[in-house]
């Protein structure tokens, strides 16, 4: 039987549901429209399978956006201008970046897949014969829509709240909503996902997210929202939300359903996906046409060290150097380090001492088509679970000192470290960085934790030998409103302070 992620393509091409990827233009480019296609259960399911597609590009954006703009990289070029530097760099001329656009125009287009769903379920939704699915459907499209809109307000901070399919005209009257009323919808809409998904699903639905993942999303949001402000309109609101988070984790784990894997390595395996690590996962496959495989494994890897290994990848990209700063940050006995970074290499006789990630390769695995990975993208997975549960209770939440440190230790022990005590949110912090490096949670936890206005400045005092990087600001925790969306119609956003 075909696995749930050989829909997703095929169901987007069928529906055509695909907006404008160049404003916030709510409509369909098909002209055979929702109206005349929801007649059958099977609509539906393919609507929903839709909404997946604008997931493709998720591990991407955080690669891109999180990983890049945080000192775990030291991101300069070889050459000529690379997409990347502006972001890494702090520059002020941002606003027509590709990555950043993406980011805006690839969320909403899955919000408003999601809105088209919603919508159909409550006119057209008595055609679903079975209730159970109904309410399934409407929670998946839920979840969904808050995925997309987290990941909005963490880059742009203030964004349109759009929760019904809109026109093109009714979208050039919706202005920027606050950072509180973006919550209150991801914050309703994960609720209803957290009460009606299922806890778990039949092969061939694996990869939709369970009640489990709104658990850990909505976790994650109380987490973010308790944030510090800085005092700009980002995501940290001081929300304080932190026992809230606490009782979603532990409702996590007390389900028994999830375990740490015996070595790090095997998290990410190729024959190891969906293993008891795995909370919610982005899923990949690779050999199909359309092509529903993945970028993220590419992306942050040089083509010549493809090359000096054999294979024929051909892409353009150049080294993006893994900082210094990092580099040392490991223990010498830690095992994760080798396997998520390539220290140097030599092709066609020169030597590359630079170092960058390589955490999603298998050389025995890379496609013929460098955008069509098999391996997913983990986005929750229980270790990570784990930790943010340590950090609640450092943050006040009920618990103990002796429950963090068994945390930490759990991980520290795989690693191949040994154990610790009394650890505190800086040193969790560090543990944090470890742990996930490369998996685009860096810079997301540097502003969570309240130091990314001290630790970037630093960092880039010390690592910036080539002194190409602006002076840090602390208006750059959000990226700028793209300069597409500024275009559409004058005055109705104003763009993010310090671009």
């Amino acid at each position: 039987m075909k696995s749930f992620k050989s829909y997703i393509l095929p169901a987007l091409t069928t529906l055509v549901l695909a907006s404008c990827t160049s404003d916030l233009t709510q409509i369909p480019i098909s002209q055979a429209t929702t109206a005349t296609f929801y007649t059958q259960t099977n609509d539906f399911l393919q609507a929903s399978n839709a909404i997946y597609n604008d997931l493709r590009g998720y591990p991407d954006r955080q690669l891109n956006l999180s990983e890049t703009r945080s000192d775990n990289l030291y991101a300069v070029s070889d050459g000529g201008v690379r997409d990347w530097e502006g972001i890494n760099s702090f520059h002020k001329t941002i606003a027509s970046n590709p990555y950043v656009s993406d980011a805006w125009s690839a969320n909403y287009n899955g919000v408003y897949r999601a809105n088209v769903l919603l919508d159909q379920l409550a006119k057209n939704g008595k055609v679903i014969t079975d209730q159970s699915l109904k309410t399934r459907l409407e929670a998946e499209a839920k979840f969904l829509r808050a995925f997309f809109y987290f990941d909005l307000v963490r880059w742009f901070g203030k964004v349109p709240v759009i929760d019904k399919p809109a026109t093109a005209n009714e979208v050039l009257s919706i202005p920027r909503s606050p950072v509180e009323d973006v919550y209150k919808l991801i914050i309703s809409d994960l609720q209803f996902a957290n009460t009606n998904l299922p806890e778990t699903y039949a092969a061939a639905d694996k990869g939709r997210p369970t009640k489990f993942a709104a658990k850990a999303a909505l976790a994650l949001v109380y987490m973010t929202r308790s944030g510090k402000t800085y005092d700009i309109e980002g995501p940290g609101v001081g929300a304080n939300e932190w026992g809230n988070a606490l009782t979603l984790l532990n409702e996590i784990i007390a389900s028994g359903k999830f375990s740490l894997q015996s070595s790090y390595t095997s998290v990410f395996s190729y024959t190891n996906e969906n293993s008891a690590e795995v909370i919610f996962d982005i899923q990949y496959q690779t050999g199909l046409s359309p092509v529903v495989g993945g970028t993220f494994p590419w992306v942050l890897v040089p083509d010549t060290w493809f090359q000096s290994q054999g294979k024929a990848v051909q892409g353009g990209l150049t080294i993006r150097p893994v900082s210094t700063d990092l580099l040392n940050a490991y223990d010498a006995k830690d095992t994760r380090k080798a396997f998520t970074i390539q220290s140097g290499y030599v092709y066609n006789g020169v030597a590359e001492t630079r170092s960058f990630f390589k955490k999603y390769v298998d050389l025995t695995k890379v496609p013929t088509n460098r955008v069509d990975w098999p391996i997913n993208f983990i986005v929750f997975r229980y270790a990570d679970m784990l930790m943010l549960k340590a950090e609640c209770i450092l943050r006040g939440a009920s618990g103990t000192q002796a429950d963090v440190d068994a945390i930490v230790n759990q991980l520290r022990t795989r690693a191949g470290l040994a154990a610790t005590t009394n650890v505190t949110l800086t040193q969790l912090l560090k543990e944090r960085r470890l742990e996930f490096a490369a998996e685009g949670s860096r810079w997301h936890d540097l502003v969570r934790f309240g130091v990314v206005d001290t630790v970037i400045p630093a960092w880039i005092t010390a690592e910036d030998v080539q002194k190409v990087m602006q002076p840090f600001q602390k208006n750059y925790i959000l990226y700028p409103v793209p300069q597409t969306e500024l275009d559409v119609k004058q005055g109705l956003y104003v763009q993010n302070a310090g671009y």
